[in-house]
């Protein structure tokens, strides 16, 4: 058990430091649109670190040195995945977004941005997407509460489940006064904080075992399959459906509501450039230093760590090798991982349930102060309903967060997608790729072995494009035909 009063006094700082930006930004929230998107008022830095930090949760610095630790070279497929489809997401995405939400009578949030680019009347396009959204994100923001109690639990003897309130607590206090502009100031300081953090564990790990050649070795002669690309743990071959799975990490980004918020709420689409360019150049290196840790952590840490505990690779060496201030740092950027992910994640889901099943089912004209604590409400709401599915200690971040990844990437990708570049898709097409994307996902992850090892990711996005294209085309011969 790790539990020095510099440690404890580093992660109190760095938590009362997020409850002062949450104050700040509540003074500065008066209304859903300033809660939800900060009133589209984010520079292009911000905006940066915004959105990889939302993206990269709890799992960068647990679940993803965890896979390097277990299963090696498995997670240098994972990281190349996830840096194309971040980059494209950037280049092709990101400001034709900003653009159309803008010109769509200034769309606040995806549901509202279907309903508008397709004049869905019947307010259905809009139910589906937010009912996925809450579903989804509920899934997701346990991801966090997992990771947030087994981080508390090994640094300070806790019981599992005080450990994951306890350590909840401050994200919930920032994201419910602050909203948006809570969430993504402190989303600059908790990337940071996750970029030095990966840097200063990688390397010490590196260090320690002997460079990067000796620590290779050591892999080797312990493993070698740990540095085959083609072998998976336990010696048997990955195979092409393993490494297309890990790959199609990738697909989903389109697909994820807590990042494309982050591209709505830019002041102007001309600041992409110089936002992507940064978001780049940090999600390389934190995914490359997070893999190195996994890496040295196999080749140093005795007697091996094992199950769910290889997700604690990161807290191991911190805490055993570095002074406590730097461990301190270090563990409050798996914290900052953790609160940056789920904070965006509740914030986007109380959106959905706020603006588009409050405001858009249950009552038309609502107060701003009404709507905006409504939106407040929901935080805890769905806070709650993740905290009661993270309750199981045996939970696996990585595994939480791939369903929900998959979910968001198959059921909203293709429809971002083809929504922002083929101008003949249809309302009908819209709502069948999102059904059809969705219910993939949750069905293929119920079937073992064979092609069922494929990443529910892959058929979950190609059969959602199939059925928005089908849909869309037989929906236009119709109308051609009705004229």
């Amino acid at each position: 058990m790790i539990n020095t009063p510099v440690i404890v006094g580093t992660i109190v700082v760095y938590m009362g430091i997020c409850l002062v930006l949450g104050f700040i930004a509540y003074r500065r929230t008066s209304n859903l649109a300033d809660y939800i998107l900060g009133g589209r008022s984010l520079g292009s830095w911000v905006t940066a670190f915004s959105a990889q930090a939302s993206d990269m949760s709890g799992w960068l610095l647990m679940g993803l040195p965890g896979l390097a630790y277990l299963a090696g070279f498995d997670a240098v497929w994972l990281a190349a995945g996830l840096i194309l489809g971040t980059y494209l997401n950037w280049k092709f995405i990101a400001a034709p977004l900003r653009v159309r939400t803008e010109q769509l009578g200034d769309s606040l949030t995806m549901p509202d941005y279907f309903e508008r680019r397709f004049d869905d009347r019947s307010r259905i396009l809009r139910t589906i997407t937010a009912a996925f959204i809450l579903v989804f994100f509920t899934f997701y923001a346990s991801s966090g509460f997992v990771a947030t109690g087994r981080l508390f639990e090994s640094l300070f003897g806790m019981h599992y489940h005080d450990a994951m309130f306890w350590g909840s607590f401050v994200m919930l206090a920032y994201t419910f006064f602050g909203g948006f502009l809570a969430v993504s100031w402190s989303d600059v300081l908790q990337g940071t904080l996750m970029f030095f953090a990966l840097i200063l564990v990688g390397a010490m790990g590196v260090g320690l075992a002997g460079g990067f050649g000796e620590m290779l070795a050591t892999l080797e002669a312990r493993d070698p399959a740990l540095l085959d690309p083609f072998t998976a743990t336990g010696g048997q071959a990955l195979g092409a459906i393993g490494i297309l799975s890990l790959l199609a990490w990738g697909l989903g980004y389109p697909g994820q509501p807590h990042i494309l918020a982050r591209f709505m709420a830019i002041r102007s689409a001309d600041e992409m450039p110089t936002a992507r360019r940064v978001a780049m150049g940090w999600v390389i290196i934190v995914l490359l230093a997070a893999v190195v840790v996994g890496l040295a952590g196999a080749a140093i840490i005795a007697p091996p760590l094992a199950g769910a505990d290889s997700e604690k690779v990161f807290i191991q060496l911190a805490t055993a090798h570095l002074h406590p201030v730097l461990a301190g740092l270090c563990l409050s950027g798996i914290l900052a991982a953790i609160m940056s992910t789920a904070s965006a994640q509740l914030l986007v889901a109380s959106s959905a349930f706020a603006e588009d099943f409050y405001k858009g089912l249950l009552r038309r004209e609502p107060g701003r102060a009404e709507l905006l604590w409504v939106g407040r409400g929901a935080v805890l709401g769905i806070a709650l309903l993740a905290y009661l599915l993270a309750l199981n200690p045996e939970s696996k971040v990585l595994d939480l967060v791939a369903w929900a990844w998959a979910g968001f990437g198959a059921a909203f990708g293709p429809a971002i997608v083809l929504s922002l570049y083929w101008d003949r898709m249809t309302r009908n097409g819209a709502l069948a790729g999102m059904l059809v994307g969705g219910l993939t996902v949750i069905l293929w992850k119920q079937g073992h072995g064979g092609i069922f090892e494929l990443y529910e990711m892959v058929p979950g996005v190609l059969l959602s494009a199939l059925a928005i294209w089908v849909v869309s085309r037989l929906g236009a011969r119709s109308s051609a035909q009705a004229s």
